[in-house]
């Protein structure tokens, strides 16, 4: 038997009692999780140091970094994503819809768990207790595979759950970490199709495309934010310049942090210099079109197609000024990745048509791409942004995580 297999099996035997599981037992899993996260802290963060250690000694940036560490407050936020998943209504057993058939059938239409839930992700730990909470909510089983640079951090996180779930009287398994992080067991896990109902990549352009070019399972698609902001010509300075910092600098190392700042021509001059005296104060790295540079100066790196497509997860901005906003629209239609948009514009009929044409998951008026996060749209911790359009689009709650049946009751109905 191979490894993927010993997984794939205990997974399968533990979610038809997951699936079973009343919305009380499975609050009381994640009470206790939340329980055990907060009493363990210090050991957490023991843990996170390792692998913080070992992320320094290979080089890697200071927001990838960040990324990866945990803290006190961190960890409580984790805890507190496990409460907040609590109050929120549980999917399995919602009613959609209902008819009666002239011949007397009654089809009622149901919402279920998926049953077997594969994620693949990089570094941020939190997403192994965001991903396990949002599974064992929605009634599946979860096999997750976490990055080998957070692999300590990983093993004492999925100890605790499986700690909890005992506790509560359910299987351990319901919850399982890939230890070995080979190339080659996700690849295995990519094709586990007896186990695995949906496997779901959650990191940077090449896991996912990594995934969705090798997986037999089927996958969800997200992630991968190369995230744009336009600065109408009615917009106001000071907001526009405050959303696209916040956009930018909040956390640039998050699928929706802004990558591009789009400025139409009869603005730019007013706006650019403002937004370079916010931006400087965190030493963003400015790649600028040829008005940009004529605007801002030689501290302006010359900007290529290249840099417009790129998520670039740092300190590090493309600007480009632009004659309409048909052209900013077109723009995006090219390099957008299709996660979250935003137009600052005091111009409602402008607003309206923004987000009527530019086709992403999410479209903001006069408010930051940052909010693209299941926690701030009200679906308690998320277990990513789906870019794609078929099942789920946009932050992925609980009913995401859901699929339907259909029950039909007669009474000796035949065809």
């Amino acid at each position: 038997m191979g490894y993927m297999d010993g997984l794939g099996e205990k997974a399968i035997a533990a979610k038809s009692v997951i699936a079973n599981a009343s919305t009380s037992e499975k609050n009381k899993i994640l009470q206790k999780i939340a329980e055990f996260l907060c009493s363990n802290t210090e050991h957490i963060l023991k843990e996170n140091e390792k692998d913080i250690a070992q992320a320094k000694e290979n080089g890697i940036s200071d927001t990838m970094i960040d990324r990866l560490r945990l803290t006190k407050e961190r960890v409580q936020g984790i805890a507190d994503a496990c409460i907040q998943l609590i109050r929120l209504e549980d999917p399995v057993g919602e009613i959609l819809q209902g008819s009666v058939r002239p011949n007397g059938m009654r089809i009622t239409k149901v919402r279920v768990p998926m049953g077997v839930i594969g994620i693949i992700y990089e570094s941020r730990p939190n997403v192994t207790v965001d991903a396990a909470a949002l599974c064992l909510k929605s009634g599946n089983a979860a096999i997750l595979r976490g990055g080998r640079e957070a692999i300590h951090s990983n093993l004492v996180l999925m100890q605790l759950m499986q700690q909890a779930l005992e506790a509560c009287g359910f299987p351990r398994e319901t919850v399982q970490l890939v230890e070995n992080t080979s190339r080659e067991i996700s690849t295995e896990m990519m094709r586990a199709n007896d186990y695995i109902d949906v496997l779901i990549p959650r990191g940077g352009a090449g896991l996912i495309q990594a995934v969705v070019k090798n997986a037999t399972v089927p996958v969800i698609e997200t992630g991968t934010g190369n995230c744009h902001i336009y600065i109408d010509e009615t917009a106001d300075i000071e907001m526009a310049a405050a959303i696209t910092d916040n956009g930018k600098t909040q956390r640039p190392s998050v699928c929706n942090a802004l990558e591009t700042c789009l400025v139409h021509k009869s603005i730019a001059r007013e706006f650019l210099p403002k937004l370079k005296q916010v931006l400087d104060k965190h030493q963003v790295e400015i790649r600028g079109c040829r008005r940009t540079q004529e605007i801002l100066g030689d501290c302006v790196i010359p900007a290529t197609d290249e840099d417009y497509a790129t998520e670039f997860l740092d300190y590090i901005i493309s600007i480009k000024v632009v004659d309409t906003i048909e052209e900013a629209i077109a723009h995006i239609r090219k390099f957008s990745t299709g996660h979250s948009e935003c137009i600052i514009t005091e111009n409602y009929s402008k607003a309206e048509r923004f987000q009527k044409e530019v086709d992403s998951a999410c479209v903001y008026v006069n408010c930051s791409t940052r909010f693209t996060d299941g926690g701030e749209f009200g679906l308690g911790a998320e277990i990513g942004i789906s870019t794609q359009k078929l099942h789920a689009r946009g932050p992925m709650g609980l009913r995401e995580l859901t699929a339907i049946k259909y029950l039909v009751h007669g009474n000796g109905q035949i065809r």
